[in-house]
């Protein structure tokens, strides 16, 4: 599909961290006028509330995301599923993390027939030692009690799930490249953020980096979130850019 006009982006930690460089890509890409609507956030699940540190989160598909999907224009739409993982840390099965993946896609493909599907960093998940993995789980998940065994055979099942769901849905499967990651097996450094994000979206422009937009876009506020468990709502009505484009968060 060309003349893309808005960018659905779902994921987690690493969506969130470089959400800037997708933002400044497709709108480098595509023009200033580019709409991207992500539901997004750390340790985001797809089918369950999440928690970090301070914030909860509702699950994707629970989101506001398909709201406004719904009632939005119908645009040439480019969507992206990523960041699936963090659900086996939560001790789901593969069957169910897939079973989420597959309604999502199936929401998707109702307002576009252009899906971008990637899999998980499973080259980082193989080189994984029992002692690194336990570290890396007691950081990211604390409250987890799954084991290194029960992770891998998850993640093995979930990264197969995902290519097939990828053909079923005649969606791109993307195999996350080793070389993007480092001591940290699950995110993207942040020095590869740039050609990672540019290989997902699937183009390749010149981008222009910008710190001040990267901190707005961080600290913005979804949707819907919990803080110390209370309640915060915000009303999405499209953040426009100084330097063009408007953004949804969920």
């Amino acid at each position: 599909m060309t003349g893309i006009r808005r960018v659905v982006a779902i994921g987690a930690s690493n969506l969130t961290r470089g959400f800037q460089t997708l933002v400044s890509t497709a709108r480098t890409a595509w023009g200033p006028d580019v709409e991207i609507v992500a539901a997004l956030g750390h340790g985001r699940s797809y089918g369950a509330p999440s928690h970090f540190l301070i914030r909860r989160l509702p699950g994707i598909l629970e989101s506001g995301l398909w709201q406004q999907l719904e009632r939005g224009p119908a645009l040439p739409t480019r969507a992206l599923v990523t960041d699936v993982g963090n659900d086996i840390l939560y001790g789901f099965t593969a069957e169910r993390i897939l079973e989420w993946v597959d309604e999502t896609l199936t929401r998707l493909a109702r307002i576009s027939d252009d899906l971008v599907v990637t899999g998980l960093p499973m080259d980082s998940i193989r080189r994984l030692s029992p002692r690194r993995f336990r570290f890396v789980r007691s950081v990211l998940v604390p409250s987890s009690r799954q084991t290194y065994d029960d992770v891998r055979e998850a993640a093995e099942r979930v990264d197969a799930g995902l290519s097939a769901l990828a053909t079923t849905h005649r969606a791109r499967f993307v195999t996350l490249d080793p070389s993007w990651y480092g001591l940290d097996p699950i995110h993207i450094k942040p020095s590869l953020w740039r050609p990672a994000w540019q290989g997902i979206l699937g183009v390749a422009p010149p981008i222009e980096r910008s710190r001040v937009e990267a901190m707005r876009l961080y600290l913005m506020r979804p949707e819907r979130q919990w803080l110390f468990g209370v309640e915060q709502q915000r009303i999405q009505a499209g953040a426009r850019l100084r330097g063009g484009g408007r953004v949804w968060l969920y």
